[in-house]
């Protein structure tokens, strides 16, 4: 499930993650400690924004809206190592001891990062990345045709917008001519994709070119226009838009489909794991510990996730007896895939049955929260040209000033196959609590320092969603046992992640093997386990995040409630989670372990 739009931008350009920045010249003017660190983060954030204007953008700063800046060039991933090298140093001539606890909190996050993304630039994992520039999951094809559409960070509202964004597409059509020259270098070396990603992502470009330049999605800002913008503005803006998409992006989209299908695919991996592929499985070790940020191996992850599979099951168990379901797990299984009780009667009725549940929670969030974003939240239907690949539900963040809102994403594709006893469960993790709450509470943090308001990892980022699910009980929710059955439904697939993924990466598991896996031990669709298991063939090691991250945040809240007994306080605890942004697991724990010896204190 996509988190903030920003931090897939910043998987889809470089190896390095959303905050990559540059040595800070202003240090050498700062005296203190304190002052000392808040110059470096300063600094390297202005400087992360020069080398990457596209991340203003979804911080509601146009002033570079006309820029994308160099991407997937030697050049970029050369900025970016130098980039990490200079901060490291300059932040261990900065004594940790002279810190505040905060700041200590935000030196030994930012000194994860910048480590990690060093690590991802050396050059044997660089030679297995950057050759592969697109998949169908991150690919900025579709990234950069949704920014262009209107429905994303780039704001279409005066003549400069307009303006900005037709110099845009002149980047766009050039980036997509670099990466083929990218695939063309794995080509040589073997470091290619596997044919059923190219296949989608060829499936993908057909839809976005499919009709002609009228149809593009890249058109539809000058389908309407704002009041202010002029008529003569307007007939102009519409030639040179249909110009710009139909003689310049579209073209350009086509050439990489024609190289994709006749020149790649016949040499891409007939395997699906990285382990299969040159550099593959170093570059697996490094995914998995860069998305968990634990040191945990594949084989300990895949041995936690077998053990989770087994727990949630007995849970299932006890729904089926309590709603007196004939037959074994099996027949539970198709039970539930099949019997029209579950399905939604259309895309409209599971728009709403979300918002129904979102006016729930909205009523009895205060119960456990006292901190509310003030950034407002839509929820709003999937666009079409990437709905068949896209998860059931996604979340897109809003500005810090509320001008745009965050966005809970349903997915109505294949809709027969889509079931209404998850909706509690999908609500509360894409939107409140869940990433809605932990990315506003952060962006709207302005005394954090950017990397933290801004930037995050995956595995705090969905640790804390998954998190958020398991809070149904406390505000109300699962008192229908067949929405129980959906929480456990959405539980066991981030259990069934943490096997599969390990699986296809490091055991050799095939895709077929891991789709009928999925569905052994779930009621999902083959629809949803095929798009599942094809999503961690594109993006390996992403998915072991969520588990691994909630099994962190749970065991912390356990630890602090049988630490403080009745000091505990389940509002504080999780002020202390979510206020300082999306730290690395190790990172929290310390934080909390501080919270817990002050409340313990007083």
């Amino acid at each position: 499930m996509r988190v903030s739009a920003l931090l897939i931008a910043a998987s889809l350009f470089a190896v390095t993650p959303a905050l990559a920045q540059t040595a800070a010249p202003a240090q050498a003017v700062a005296e203190t400690p304190s002052a000392r660190l808040a110059a470096l983060f300063a600094q390297s954030d202005a400087d992360n924004l020069k080398r990457n204007p596209l991340y203003r953008l979804f911080r509601g700063d146009t002033s570079a809206a006309d820029q994308m800046g160099e991407l997937i060039t030697d050049a970029a991933y050369a900025a970016e190592k130098r980039a990490a090298e200079n901060e490291l140093k300059a932040l261990a001539a900065i004594d940790r001891a002279a810190l505040t606890p905060d700041e200590q909190v935000s030196y030994d996050t930012f000194k994860w990062q910048r480590e990690t993304d060093l690590a991802a630039l050396q050059p044997a994992l660089l030679a297995a990345t950057a050759p592969r520039p697109i998949d169908h999951f991150f690919g900025f094809h579709n990234f950069l045709a949704e920014l262009q559409s209107g429905e994303s960070a780039a704001p279409f509202k005066t003549l400069k917008d307009y303006e900005d964004a037709l110099k845009r597409h002149d980047q766009f059509a050039l980036l997509i001519d670099l990466a083929i020259l990218r695939f063309r270098q794995g080509m040589k070396t073997g470091v290619v994709q596997p044919k059923l990603v190219v296949k989608n992502v060829i499936e993908q470009l057909d839809n976005l070119t499919a009709g002609g330049t009228d149809a593009s999605i890249m058109m539809k800002p000058v389908q309407k226009f704002p009041d202010g913008i002029s008529a003569a503005d307007q007939a102009r803006l519409k030639a040179d838009y249909a110009k710009m998409v139909g003689g310049r992006v579209n073209p350009a989209l086509l050439r990489l489909r024609a190289f994709l299908a006749d020149e790649y695919l016949p040499v891409a991996r007939d395997s699906v794991g990285l382990g299969a592929m040159p550099g593959g499985p170093e570059l697996y070790r490094y995914l998995v510990a860069s998305n968990t940020t634990t040191s945990l191996s594949p084989d300990e992850i895949h041995n936690i996730g077998l053990a989770e599979v087994e727990r949630i099951l007995k849970g299932m168990d006890a729904v089926k007896a309590q709603m007196n379901v004939p037959g074994d797990r099996a027949a539970y299984f198709t039970f539930l895939r099949n019997d029209p009780r579950f399905k939604f009667a259309s895309a409209q009725a599971m728009g709403n049955a979300f918002r129904d549940v979102g006016k729930r929670v909205d009523t009895v969030v205060g119960r456990l929260f006292d901190t509310i974003p003030k950034s407002p939240l839509e929820i709003r239907p999937v666009p079409p040209h990437r709905e068949k690949t896209d998860a059931a539900g996604s979340y897109n963040a809003g500005t810090p000033d509320g001008s745009r809102p965050g966005i809970f994403y349903y997915n109505a594709y294949d809709l027969p196959s889509r079931s209404n006893y998850g909706v509690e469960t999908l609500y509360l993790h894409e939107a409140a609590p869940g990433h809605h709450f932990q990315i506003s509470l952060a962006q709207e943090n302005a005394k954090l320092p950017a990397f933290q308001r801004f930037g995050g990892n995956t595995a705090f980022a969905e640790g804390w969603a998954l998190y958020a699910e398991s809070l149904g009980p406390e505000l109300g929710m699962f008192k229908d046992p067949w929405q129980l059955q959906g929480r456990y439904e959405d539980e066991m697939l981030r259990a069934l992640r943490l096997v599969v993924d390990t699986g296809i990466h490091s055991k050799g598991w095939g895709r077929d093997q891991a789709i009928e896996y999925m569905l052994a031990n779930s009621s999902m669709s083959r629809t949803d386990a095929t798009a599942e298991v094809e999503r961690y063939i594109a993006i390996p090691g992403q998915a072991l995040a969520y588990k691994i991250g909630q099994l962190t945040i749970s065991r912390l809240r356990a630890k602090a409630q049988n630490a403080l007994g009745p000091k505990f306080d389940i509002k504080g605890f999780h002020r202390e989670v979510l206020m300082t942004g999306a730290l690395p697991m190790a990172v929290l724990e310390a934080k909390i372990d501080r919270w817990i010896a002050e409340r313990a204190r007083s």
